[in-house]
């Protein structure tokens, strides 16, 4: 029950950043965007209806629509995003009346980007759905076995579209880089604090820098064995994960015991197991 509760507060804190960014950044702007809030959006300029309200109807349809569709875990998944979403985005037009509207199309693309890619990042690391637009690509995939990701690019760009006739050319572009930056955010948002860093040293003294790893770093090693491409001898490969403040570290090690190590770094974008998402055991 904690963990549930803990949860909700996290993707109600997390809408609320993409509410803000609407509120504040998107809509006094004119700047179009992707997704049901984008289909409000083109609700709002062509009816007037508050967009907080068009994204209520608009959430409440595909939401109904799922649950016939995809069944009752399904609908359990997107209840809460479904029905805070517009409450959230209503309180954010309240509170930016309140404030002078940012005049600067610059600074509304990347805030208004910076917070929505942040806050779908949040919302779909808790393991929760956004809702909205996300329903259709799913519905379609359940009876057509089309591409999700697909399905949910050709929507945005209809969407996109279709606020486009209404919309300036510039604030088209503008709204275009605004999707970019949320689309990027977003993926730094769901990998953010899961990065590590892949060392692979090749030595002679292998064996050495593996118990100084396994000891000095408290990392965990991999030995794996290979064959040099020009002598053709066997070789011993140690692989380890480190996080990025201890990078330093194991290559210094490395280089204090073997000057003439190779040593290969890459970035892994998660990692899953002892030591990282589960508690280290040590024998």
């Amino acid at each position: 029950m904690k963990q549930i509760i803990k949860t909700g507060l996290i993707v109600i804190a997390g809408l609320f950043l993409y509410a803000l960014g609407v509120a504040f950044f998107v809509e006094p702007s004119g700047l179009i965007t992707g997704g049901g809030t984008g289909l409000a959006l083109f609700v709002h300029h062509m009816w007037g209806i508050k967009t907080s309200y068009a994204v209520f109807v608009i959430n409440t349809v595909l939401f109904l629509v799922g649950w016939r569709v995809m069944g009752r875990r399904f609908a359990a998944n997107t209840l809460l995003s479904t029905f805070c979403l517009p409450v959230e985005i209503h309180i954010a037009e309240i509170i930016a009346s309140h404030y002078e509207p940012v005049d600067d199309i610059v600074l509304c693309t990347v805030f208004g980007g910076l917070l929505i890619g942040a806050s779908l990042g949040i919302v779909i690391r808790t393991g929760a759905s956004t809702g909205g637009m996300d329903i259709p690509p799913i519905v379609m995939n359940k009876f057509f076995g089309t591409s999700i990701s697909g399905v949910m690019w050709i929507c945005d760009i209809i969407i996109l579209g279709v606020q486009a006739v209404f919309t300036d050319q510039s604030l088209v572009l503008y709204g275009i880089i605004l999707v970019v930056i949320y689309t990027m955010t977003l993926d730094k948002t769901l990998i953010l604090g899961k990065a590590k860093t892949q060392v692979k040293v090749v030595s002679k003294k292998s064996d050495e820098i593996r118990r100084a790893i396994l000891q000095d770093v408290d990392r965990g090693v991999t030995v794996m064995y290979g064959r040099t491409g020009y002598l053709g001898k066997d070789t011993e490969i140690c692989l380890s994960i480190v996080s990025t403040r201890e990078l330093a570290k194991a290559e210094k090690l490395v280089h204090q015991i073997d000057p003439e190590a190779f040593i290969i770094v890459s970035r892994v974008s998660e990692v899953k197991g002892r030591g990282f998402t589960e508690q280290k055991k040590y024998l």
